[in-house]
């Protein structure tokens, strides 16, 4: 019984461990995987009132090798509590070596991440981040999940 007890706490320790405490906001939205992100397709993220003055943003593109470009275009917007824009950037992420053809970013299998900065620094008052592609393509596969990341 009493081994039992460590044990549990053993893992209960290694679980907390394990997670890490330097977020302040993560989530991920997943694309229709059949057809693939369409250029009218918002992923629209509610990061409330973090305090994020100082903050590091990050914006994580989950891709497959089916993806047929070697780069990633995408627009972010940034809009305060009454829906006004304060930033809107258009940035550019490499998802393939553009000499070995190799996919950037960590992953196992045909998934990989690739993680990058945000091009701007949030704005106290922040309220929401929306992505857009901006691939120029009606229907873009390859493309499974796009996230946004903050770290303290």
């Amino acid at each position: 019984m009493n081994s039992l007890r460590i044990l549990c706490f053993l893992g209960l320790s290694l679980c907390l461990y394990s997670c890490s405490g330097d977020r302040l906001y993560e989530d991920y939205i997943s694309v229709n995987e059949t057809s693939g992100w369409n250029q009218y397709d918002s992923l629209s993220f509610v990061i409330g009132d973090l305090p994020i003055q100082d903050k590091k943003p990050i914006i994580g593109i989950r891709f497959t090798e089916n993806y047929p470009f070697s780069n990633f275009y995408m627009r972010v917007i940034s809009k305060d509590s009454t829906g006004q824009i304060t930033e809107n950037r258009l940035i550019n992420i490499p998802l393939f070596d553009s000499k070995s053809g190799e996919p950037l970013g960590t992953g196992f299998g045909s998934t990989y991440t690739k993680f990058d900065t945000m091009p701007f620094q949030l704005k106290e008052g922040t309220q929401s981040i929306v992505l857009l592609q901006y691939m120029r393509q009606e229907n873009l596969p390859g493309i499974e999940s796009a996230g946004i990341k903050i770290l303290k």
